[in-house]
């Protein structure tokens, strides 16, 4: 009943991996050398876009370093142009012309002249006679304002020196204002001390005090928004707008533009008030001497740029030196696809990587100018497109080395299946054959000797050579009906057929072993059974094999049952027995051909293993189905199912 892949002396079975293996070589090599020779060339294609990109930037990359180059020197000008005026001149011209944001200014020596810093005068007198003691006792000792005003106005009378004499006039100005005279000390403070003969006149720390005086003026103004405060206040921008002679204070400048911007808020910004704040800034990091006519870095994020001599010292921002250099170099506008970087020394790497890389001009020492490419590259399309054909020639390529293979594959394991089925087949019809024939040959010789005892024991050697003979028959008609499985020329004739008229044939073809005393027979063939379209010898030769694999594999008081009925709109004919039950490996395999659980050749039971695979391949012919339902040592219930109706004789009125 069951079988499995059986090899006899006639030689080992054609294994089927070193072919295989040999065929898997013939494909990976192929496509190893298909993929690296692809990778190759897109990789030479990338390097190719590359260069072309390279050669077609540099010209752009180098008219911006020289229009940067032509930035620097038109600086270099412009400080050399400047360097003949006078320092405060110098700062003021340099920066509202743009040149920087702050400039300092040195003299031939080294030393600073601008800024300018505050160089004390010689102190008021102290003398005890001296008027300025006897003023300065009534103003903050006796706290007589009035008194103390009064003694100031008669020091210009004697004062022969113009600072000093400015300082009484302020000090006047002062104590009037503080004993509520505020309009006296107005006209003072805008008249007298308001003159040319006093405009250079300083206080004891070097400042200007006419300047002082026109914004104490403007505070002890009741009317702000008369147009004497306005004149007074557009006089007073105008002088700190002024870095002619006499020089102010940077600091006193500073602090006057701030305060004025308080008082008259309506006042024009300062152009020069940043640059100012800036130069201060400079000043007190104290920075390190740089090279004339190039820019070197300064503490707090500044640059600094000196001209030939090095008298003149232009002040940057970096916010401000990067935007005017990319202004200079076009640096913002993109270019075929790609962008120009200023970079400066000292700058973390940037995440996207630079096509080329130029030299900044001689006067920007450690800067770069790094192209960079803003968004596809311009032969991007073209490469794709090469690359898109090298990638799908590879791939077709692959393809059909790999359909080639496949094709190759199966044909070969279909050969050497064919193979192994030969020589399977060889060996068990060998095996199968040659047991029956011995058994005649064994018997024929004995009956030819004359070694028996009667007549009856003649008969039993001749029953026993028909039931070989029998054994012989069926065989063969199952290895005629492999062969022509084999070849798919099996004819099936197909008509009305009754289930009980096959069930009938089936048992009477197995009368003799089938009614033996130790065999016991059930047949149930339910009434009134709907006729079926098939094949009757061939359901019968279904339910034959079916009832031999029951008589071979059930022990030995066999009890074998047969059952027709209807179910499901089927037709069903079930074959069971007490036998020795199949595992369920066993059960998944056993309608393959030549499988048999007991693949031994000393085996007790005989057989081929073809009949279930026959079975199978005549109820599928039918449109039907096969199932077994088993267990190890309880027997098995083999179940075919047929259409009734016109199912079966459509799924089966082919020749195949």
């Amino acid at each position: 009943m069951t079988k499995r892949s059986l090899r006899t002396s006639t030689g080992r079975g054609l294994e089927p991996w070193p072919v295989l293996g040999l065929l898997l070589l013939t494909v990976v090599v192929p496509t190893a050398c298909v993929l690296w020779f692809m990778s190759a060339a897109m990789r030479n294609e990338r390097l190719a876009v590359r260069q072309r990109l390279t050669q077609a930037y540099r010209q752009h990359a180098l008219a911006a370093q020289e229009a940067l180059e032509k930035h620097w020197l038109d600086k270099q000008r412009a400080l050399a142009k400047a360097d003949k005026l006078p320092a405060a001149r110098i700062f003021a011209e340099l920066v509202t012309s743009g040149v920087a944001d702050s400039v300092v200014v040195y003299d031939k020596a080294g030393q600073l002249e601008y800024p300018l810093l505050e160089a004390p005068l010689a102190a008021e007198p102290d003398e005890p006679s001296s008027p300025w003691l006897a003023a300065g006792e009534l103003e903050y000792q006796q706290r007589l304002p009035g008194k103390a005003a009064e003694a100031y106005a008669t020091i210009p009378r004697e004062a022969k020196d113009r600072n000093l004499t400015a300082r009484a006039l302020r000090a006047q100005a002062r104590c009037l204002a503080q004993a509520g005279r505020k309009h006296e000390a107005v006209v003072i403070l805008t008249g007298p001390l308001a003159s040319a003969e006093l405009r250079g006149a300083r206080g004891a720390g070097g400042r200007l005090i006419a300047p002082d005086a026109l914004l104490l003026a403007l505070e002890l103004a009741e009317e702000t928004d008369s147009r004497q405060f306005r004149a007074l206040a557009g006089k007073l921008a105008d002088r700190l707008s002024d870095y002619g002679d006499p020089a102010m204070p940077s600091g006193q400048r500073r602090f006057l533009m701030l305060a004025l911007r308080e008082v008259a808020p309506d006042v024009p910004a300062f152009p020069t008030l940043a640059a100012e704040h800036l130069a201060a800034e400079y000043l007190e990091a104290r920075p390190p001497p740089a090279r004339p006519l190039q820019l070197s870095r300064a503490p707090g994020d500044l640059w600094n740029f000196p001209s030939a001599g090095g008298e003149v010292a232009a002040i940057f921002r970096t916010e401000t030196l990067l935007a005017e250099m990319r202004s200079a170099g076009r640096l913002d506008e993109p270019f075929a696809g790609a962008t120009l970087a200023l970079v400066r020394p000292g700058s973390p790497p940037a995440e996207a990587e630079a096509v080329l890389a130029v030299a900044a001009p001689r006067q920007m020492p450690g800067w770069k100018l790094e192209l960079r490419l803003a968004g596809e590259e311009p032969f991007a399309a073209a490469a794709s497109r090469r690359n898109a054909i090298y990638l799908w020639t590879g791939i077709v390529g692959i393809v059909i080395i790999a359909v080639l293979a496949l094709m190759v594959g199966r044909f070969v394991s279909r050969q050497m299946r064919l193979a192994r089925l030969k020589n399977d087949l060889i060996a068990t019809v060998s095996h199968e054959l040659k047991t029956p024939l011995a058994s005649i040959r064994v018997l024929v010789d004995t009956l030819l000797a004359g070694r028996y005892q009667d007549q009856w024991q003649a008969r039993e050697y001749f029953s026993l050579i028909a039931r070989e003979n029998e054994r012989l028959t069926r065989l063969i008609d199952n290895f005629l009906t492999f062969s022509r499985m084999e070849r798919k020329k099996v004819a099936f004739e197909f008509g009305p057929v009754k289930l009980d008229e096959v069930v009938a044939a089936a048992v009477e073809a197995m009368a003799d072993r089938l009614n033996g005393p130790n065999c016991k027979l059930e047949v149930r063939v339910a009434p009134d059974l709907p006729a079926i379209t098939a094949d009757r010898d061939a359901l019968v030769t279904v339910l034959l094999n079916l009832l031999d694999n029951a008589y071979k594999y059930s022990k030995d008081d066999k009890r074998i049952a047969v059952r027709a009925y209807e179910a499901d709109a089927n037709v069903c004919l079930e074959v069971a027995d007490n036998g020795i039950g199949l595992s369920r490996r066993a059960a998944k395999n056993i309608f393959d051909r030549f499988y048999q659980v007991d693949q031994s050749l000393t085996r007790s039971a005989g057989g081929c293993g073809l009949g279930l695979s026959i079975v199978k391949f005549i109820v599928d012919a039918h449109g039907g189905s096969i199932d077994v339902a088993t267990q190890p040592g309880k027997g098995s219930s083999f179940t075919v199912r047929l259409p009734v109706g016109g199912a079966a004789g459509a799924a089966g009125s082919r020749k195949d």
